[in-house]
């Protein structure tokens, strides 16, 4: 709720204060660039510490406390400041927070609690937009207290934190080095084949699968005011929260693979029909198969990269491809914003689109089938 509450206001305050599109891709993947690295970093820490619950609650509070700092100024560097902040604490407990979801599994019941957890994080970010709308309704324009707000749904998910009881041992002997920002760049060395095959065509996704500020802003392009704009927003992420259990248990019975391609398939759809669509109504049909495309695929990666990797290094395995994800989308937005400036909206989305296809014949060609997994996993 106290992320989601700001996103979709995100852009429109942007630019509101002075930021071009160029410079708001540029921020979103600064932003994603530094949970990234983080990611990797604390994913291994906690590997290698034993513990998970305090990195889950410092990166908790860590994104609370930046969302009264966007208010606060609205200088570039500031904004840059207060964002990277929001996005480090989202790197701090990533790892941890996706190893505690493992360890509460079994190798056949992944996709359906990452898709619990991912429906329950969605739900929020129903919850959060409406509350913005609400807000805007009776206060059109008025941006900078709703970050103010967003503050004490932070600080509700920090309490909820305390009646978590971790069961694992802390290891109180972690050698110096043990975990570096560079993590990920060791663990890649030394992981299996098919989990670097894995991440070859989830990074390359990722790459041409720019932040959903543009998405939004198109909408926003389309001559559409805020109210429409956050509606969309909010019916998207409703469709996301009703499907990512379902979806999860989907994948458990028809493999991680099909659920993923089916996910790529909706997502090409959606961006060629962004390319092309000004009206609201057909923005609500793409935005539903966009939800159901997330749901098909976030919660669904996690989940198989956690049934390849070891049980001791889940968190390490998440980390590591959630931190070369991060620089990939500081990339990715760039590359978005230069298209948006240089060709048009339109161009933006056809491209991503295409190499979709393109990646997902890699993934029929080249990526094992997670059934071929179960074996290894079980024992």
């Amino acid at each position: 709720m106290a992320s989601e509450m700001l996103y979709p206001v995100m852009p429109v305050y942007l630019k509101e204060i002075g930021f071009s599109v160029l410079l708001i891709g540029i921020l979103e993947g600064v932003a994603e660039a530094t949970a990234g690295l983080s990611k990797s970093y604390f994913g291994k820490l906690s590997d290698v510490s034993g513990k998970r619950l305090p990195f889950v609650r410092l990166g908790y509070l860590l994104s609370a406390i930046s969302k009264p700092m966007m208010a606060a100024f609205i200088y570039p560097l500031w904004i840059f400041f207060s964002r990277t902040v929001d996005r480090f604490g989202k790197g701090i407990r990533t790892g941890a927070r996706d190893a505690m979801l493992s360890d509460e599994a079994t190798p056949a019941t992944k996709g359906r609690v990452f898709g619990l957890h991912r429906a329950m994080d969605t739900w929020g970010a129903v919850l959060g937009p409406l509350l913005a709308l609400l807000y805007l309704y009776f206060n059109p324009g008025d941006y900078k207290p709703l970050f103010v707000i967003a503050f004490i749904p932070g600080l509700l998910a920090i309490s909820f934190t305390f009646l978590i009881r971790e069961n694992r041992k802390a290891n109180t002997r972690i050698k110096l080095g043990a975990a570096s920002a560079f993590s990920f760049a060791q663990y890649w060395k030394d992981s299996s084949v098919n989990y670097r095959k894995l991440l070859i065509a989830l990074l390359a996704f990722t790459l041409i699968n720019s932040s959903d500020v543009f998405l939004l802003l198109k909408v926003k392009e389309a001559g559409l005011d805020d109210t429409s704009v956050i509606s969309v927003y909010v019916f998207y992420n409703l469709i996301y929260a009703l499907a990512a259990y379902p979806l999860g248990g989907l994948s458990d019975k028809i493999g991680f693979k099909r659920t993923m391609l089916i996910g790529f398939v909706l997502f090409a759809i959606v961006y060629s029909g962004m390319a092309i669509s000004n009206e609201l109504p057909v923005f609500y049909v793409l935005f539903f198969l966009y939800g159901l495309y997330a749901a098909a695929t976030e919660s669904v990666a996690k989940a198989w990269i956690s049934n390849i990797a070891e049980k001791e290094d889940t968190a390490t395995a998440i980390g590591t491809y959630t931190g070369f994800q991060s620089i990939c989308i500081m990339a990715a937005s760039t590359l978005a914003g230069w298209i948006w400036l240089t060709f048009g909206a339109p161009a933006t989305f056809l491209f991503s689109s295409g190499v979709t296809l393109l990646i997902m014949v890699y993934i029929l060609v080249l990526v094992p089938s997670p059934a071929s997994y179960k074996a290894v996993n079980l024992i």
